[in-house]
């Protein structure tokens, strides 16, 4: 009876702990990123363009950089991505050829001066990342190749 006591006591005391084990998704996503980062991405939290998503608070960016450019400003573009079509945000441009290999989970895509990258809420695993990695340095490659 002495142990079942102390056993209960030890448990009780331990409780507490078990908050700070990540759960399986929390493991998923750390491996989803880290997949990422080794491939040359960065992530960060950032505002989708247009309205792609409603919920702004857990929208990743993930992001190839890209080369500077001499002599002139890179174009910022925006797509947003809509059963299935791609649509540009203010312009009438077409999207990239490397958008065709993206998952279905993708809500935008963009560039700017300093990267390329993709909008998501990490909907998926290391498959759909691997498909925006590939997307993403073909999408550099292409652009750097463009450079003046």
């Amino acid at each position: 009876m002495t142990y079942l006591w102390i056993f209960l006591v030890i448990a009780i005391a331990l409780a507490p702990l078990t908050h700070f084990i990540p759960s399986k998704r929390q493991r998923a996503v750390a491996r989803m990123r880290e997949h990422a980062a080794i491939n040359g991405l960065f992530v960060e939290f950032r505002r989708a363009p247009g309205d792609a998503q409603s919920d702004q608070a857990r929208t990743l960016y993930y992001g190839k950089r890209l080369p500077p450019t001499r002599g002139q400003e890179r174009p910022t573009h925006a797509w947003l991505h809509r059963s299935d079509e791609w649509k540009g945000l203010n312009h009438r441009l077409e999207a990239p050829l490397a958008f065709r290999v993206l998952p279905n989970q993708i809500a935008a895509a963009s560039i700017d001066e300093a990267s390329c990258g993709v909008y998501w809420q990490e909907e998926g695993g290391i498959d759909e990342v691997e498909l925006i990695v590939d997307a993403l340095k073909a999408w550099a490659a292409n652009l750097a190749s463009n450079l003046p």
